[in-house]
């Protein structure tokens, strides 16, 4: 049996994970985009919790410093990254939301 680097398979688990994100959230019907935003900003919300841990971890001396400010970096970037996500998708589900509002008649 031959060895696999993990970054590797990491690497192709991820890949794949895209190719099959996208082709779901393309055939999803107009109907079921806001129900799609709710349980993607859960997920997000889920991301923004691991990334303040990462954030916060502890940068003690020793051999392990450098690796604790690469854990922050990633860490504050996730919270970047899972902020704007969020943001973004309570800002489309108001918009999608406003268009089923009764029109004022006047």
């Amino acid at each position: 049996m031959e060895y696999v680097d993990p970054t590797v398979f990491r690497l192709a688990i991820f890949v794949l994970a895209i190719f099959v994100g996208y082709y779901v959230v393309w055939s999803v019907t107009p109907a079921l985009h806001t129900p799609l935003m709710a349980v993607t900003n859960a997920i997000s919300s889920v991301i923004i919790v691991g990334g303040l841990m990462a954030a916060a971890a502890f940068s003690g001396q020793g051999a392990g410093g450098a690796q604790a400010w690469i854990a922050k970096g990633a860490g504050i970037a996730a919270v970047t990254l899972a902020s704007v996500n969020i943001f973004g998708g309570f800002m489309i589900t108001r918009r999608m939301l406003a268009m089923y509002r009764k029109k004022d008649k006047r």
